[in-house]
């Protein structure tokens, strides 16, 4: 087991697991192990029934019929990836689409809007032929090897924001797509791709929202205590000191706030009953 940073930020899994590859001569087990490891990437980790599982495309895997591709579209075109999904709104499944079959978040706003582009014309079959049929699909896991969580690496994204993004959209291996935080089907990404608006990178431990809408300034040699964003994440508790039951505790927040108000702000937190778990200059 790994102890340290990949640790901390819940992606160690990843790196110590090798990507699942077909091969001829595989055994009925390894032949399984790959059906699963397919399940368990394109549905984001969600547990799936034996009852749910998809009887036609796993017997025509197994005999040959189908590559590992073609049996991520399979699975991405079935009844129970969209019933888990599709109702999710437009940008929230756009960058769960991206997560579970090209295993990052997306690069730009520009990305979101062409597959939402797609969607606008009513055509779910062909939103997820354009990820499995796509030139970085096939030039990084081809016809046989099972998608899996790559956003954290340089080589999937284009720009830091990404990298940033990819953190939101996985909260460590050991999450699931609508289970990861609170968000749960509400966009996560939308505003902070629109602006390229990068995020802070935070242990997958504590599920907190993201903030809906602040104004940042980037902090740099020349910045003035009074210039500098500060994250406080907020959890709720009950506190006998002031209110029985906490305004908070329905979830857990963050804020941002200036220096200049981050006196006043953490005074208002714990009078409503909150708890700040960690404050950092974002």
């Amino acid at each position: 087991m790994t102890f340290g940073p990949a640790s901390r930020l819940g992606v160690s899994l990843f790196d110590e697991t090798p990507p699942q590859e077909w091969v001829a001569g595989r055994s009925n087990d390894e032949i399984e192990t790959l059906i699963l490891a397919v399940y368990r990437q394109v549905l984001g980790n969600a547990y799936v029934m034996e009852s749910e599982r998809l009887a036609v495309p796993e017997s025509q895997f197994k005999r040959g019929e189908l590559s590992v591709r073609e049996f991520v579209r399979a699975v991405g075109k079935s009844d129970l990836y969209q019933s888990r999904f599709a109702d999710c709104p437009r940008y929230r499944f756009v960058e769960l689409n991206f997560r579970h079959f090209l295993g990052r978040a997306p690069n730009s706003y520009d990305e979101m809007k062409a597959h939402s582009a797609i969607l606008d014309g009513g055509d779910f079959d062909a939103e997820i032929d354009s990820y499995v049929d796509s030139d970085e699909y096939q030039n990084t896991f081809g016809e046989n090897i099972v998608p899996y969580i790559r956003g954290y690496k340089t080589e999937a994204i284009t720009h830091m924001v990404g990298f940033t993004h990819t953190f939101q959209l996985v909260r460590g291996a050991s999450t699931s797509s609508l289970k990861a935080d609170l968000a749960g089907k509400t966009p996560k990404l939308n505003g902070l791709v629109i602006n390229a608006t990068a995020t802070a990178v935070v242990e997958p431990g504590s599920t907190f929202r993201n903030p809906s809408g602040s104004a940042r300034t980037l902090l740099g040699p020349n910045a003035t205590e009074g210039g500098k964003v500060y994250r406080i994440e907020v959890t709720g508790y009950r506190a006998k000191a002031f209110n029985k039951i906490s305004k908070f505790r329905q979830s857990n927040q963050v804020y941002l706030v200036s220096y200049d108000k981050l006196s006043t702000e953490y005074q208002r937190i714990h009078q409503q009953g909150g708890k700040i778990v960690s404050i950092t200059a974002v």
